[in-house]
């Protein structure tokens, strides 16, 4: 189900704060929604269970040396940015974050999955100090894995107080296979896309879109546009971008074969 969109900014959204430019000229929605920043029966929600505090310590410098410091001593080098494109000058707060608590997070989440979850990121002069320095609700914005072990080498921040509104990669779940016409028949599941990118109030940041393919039969196929999701959510990619199709499967040699056997025989001419 595609739900509609005009042109018009809703009341509840009027005063939310954009991070870049090319973000709020993009924002477009129906104006007569009476859209509330809280999650709609239905759709996903964030599990409770992984509501976890990250806890950060603060690093006066950056660089190779320090890193490599970093993690010998189990911690992640990080980075709080203010702003979505703080990585080109906005405010910045270097930190460290506990190296076990991420990959915790991480494998229990899943990659994509942890990368569209907001967390509190609570910031202490040492690890296990009473000293407060500050509390930030915050989104990963991207996080690098080490090849051969998966070890957490560093990973940024994106600060997420109510009000703003982040652009952020939703991953997808599929639904519905089992009763797919189009499965049913034998044909394949072509996976084209597994997150698509939406523009989220921080509010309602969803942990993952249901995709629903229990409709679909051979040749058919499912776009952005498609994804049911709650209407103060703005795609950022085009509508019509693929996102999963059902593709018919090639015959084998010996499925024609086979095929060829069960075909009645003609009728032999006399002699």
């Amino acid at each position: 189900m595609l739900l509609r969109r005009a042109t018009a900014l809703p009341k509840t959204l009027q005063n939310l704060r954009l991070f870049s430019p090319a973000v709020t000229s993009a924002l477009a929605l129906d104006h007569s929604l009476e859209t509330q920043l809280d999650y709609f029966p239905g759709f996903p929600r964030p599990d409770p269970k992984h509501a976890e505090t990250i806890l950060a310590v603060p690093r006066s410098d950056s660089g190779k040396n320090i890193s490599a410091k970093e993690r010998k001593a189990g911690r992640v080098p990080s980075i709080i940015f203010e702003q979505e494109d703080g990585q080109h000058g906005g405010n910045k707060r270097l930190v460290s974050v506990q190296t076990n608590q991420i990959r915790k997070l991480v494998t229990h989440l899943g990659y994509s999955f942890f990368l569209a979850r907001l967390f509190d990121v609570e910031v202490r002069s040492e690890l296990g100090s009473g000293e407060f320095i500050e509390k930030v609700r915050a989104l990963p914005r991207s996080i690098h894995l080490h090849s051969g072990t998966d070890a957490p080498l560093n990973v940024t921040f994106i600060r997420a107080p109510p009000g703003t509104l982040l652009k952020v990669d939703i991953p997808l779940v599929f639904i519905g296979d089992d009763v797919s016409p189009g499965l049913k028949k034998g044909a394949s599941l072509n996976t084209i896309k597994r997150t698509v990118k939406f523009l989220c109030p921080a509010e309602i940041i969803p942990p993952y879109i249901e995709v629903d393919l229990s409709l679909l039969d051979v040749g058919q196929k499912l776009v952005a546009g498609d994804l049911k999701v709650h209407p103060a959510l703005k795609l950022v990619r085009p509508k019509d971008e693929p996102i999963v199709k059902i593709a018919g499967g090639r015959v084998s040699d010996q499925q024609k074969d086979q095929q060829k056997k069960d075909q009645p025989k003609k009728d032999q001419p006399k002699k």
